[in-house]
């Protein structure tokens, strides 16, 4: 059966490890100029129902840095469950490509398209989870931080926050997730993280959660196809005063943020423009971590 990548903990904590000990060594090649060609002749087929630009852009890359080759399909060329069933898309294109990587709204099509697949599928993103994201994220703070370090989400529960939680479990981080309580993870995410080990801890008040923080992570406060929610979760997030800026953050605290960002609502652009951003790194990592992912799920090393 082959190996999906649906979320964080499809892997286990020593694969983990690998798949970011394995970025580390290919970005490090990558650096001197060298380029590991462990994917030749290897494709990768690109599903995106959600529009991306760092998703495809690093995916697409990294297939080409690996020696092999992907494949971009927009909702034109595919119409998921509208042209042909899941079921059908998923079996034919397992026939030609040696990976499936999707990007959707629904996490249940993605269930649907590992179920019929015989090639490993990767979340590239569902409402649900953002698997890629967390593995960029942890290599970044493994290159920028300690490992005993203390880390605050701040913002909304969404699929970045709810991989993440679980990524700062499986590696030990001690992590504080600070949301609304309207928008909260869900207890069973909290429970996934918590089964591995690490703290995670609770609460509804940005400024205990950033106290002595070494670093806080966080994203847009409405996510891709929550606009009839738009102005509800604004209001909420201002009024609770979930805004990242110099005010709320220690003077050496690092700021992460998954991008696209909202200057003026979830992050300041004098915080996001600043040297404690760690932001354009992560963005980088998606490469390196995705290249990881692949080689590991390939079986290519």
């Amino acid at each position: 059966m082959p190996r999906h990548f649906r979320d964080v903990d499809d892997l286990s904590p020593a694969e983990l490890e690998t798949v970011l000990d394995t970025a580390a060594d290919l970005k490090h090649s990558l650096d001197r100029g060298e380029f590991e060609t462990h994917l030749s002749n290897r494709t990768l087929a690109m599903l995106f129902e959600k529009p991306s630009t760092r998703t495809r852009v690093s995916f697409e890359t990294g297939m080409t840095q690996l020696g092999g080759h992907a494949i971009f399909l927009g909702p034109e060329d595919v119409g998921l469950d509208g042209r042909e069933p899941i079921a059908d898309l998923s079996r034919s294109i397992s026939r030609y490509a040696d990976a499936i990587m999707t990007r959707l709204f629904d996490h249940a099509q993605l269930e649907a398209f590992c179920e019929h697949a015989t090639v490993p599928v990767v979340n590239g993103l569902t409402d649900d989870a953002h698997p890629c994201q967390t593995l960029a994220d942890l290599l970044t703070i493994r290159e920028h931080l300690d490992s005993d370090s203390s880390i605050a989400w701040i913002g909304d529960g969404n699929n970045v926050a709810r991989s993440f939680v679980v990524g700062c479990g499986m590696v030990g981080l001690d992590l504080t997730v600070c949301t609304p309580e309207e928008y909260a993870i869900d207890e069973g995410v909290l429970d996934r993280a918590r089964k591995f080990g690490g703290t995670i801890e609770e609460t509804s008040d940005p400024r205990e959660a950033a106290a002595g923080a070494e670093a806080v992570y966080t994203d847009v406060w409405v996510s891709m196809g929550q606009g009839n929610e738009r102005e509800a979760k604004l209001a909420v997030f201002r009024e609770g005063e979930f805004q990242v800026n110099a005010d709320l953050l220690d003077s050496d605290t690092q700021v992460l943020h998954c991008l696209p960002a909202h200057r003026g609502k979830e992050i300041t652009e004098g915080v996001l423009e600043s040297d404690r951003a760690l932001v354009w790194e992560q963005a980088e990592n998606r490469l390196h971590a995705q290249k990881g992912l692949l080689t590991v799920l390939l079986d290519a090393i």
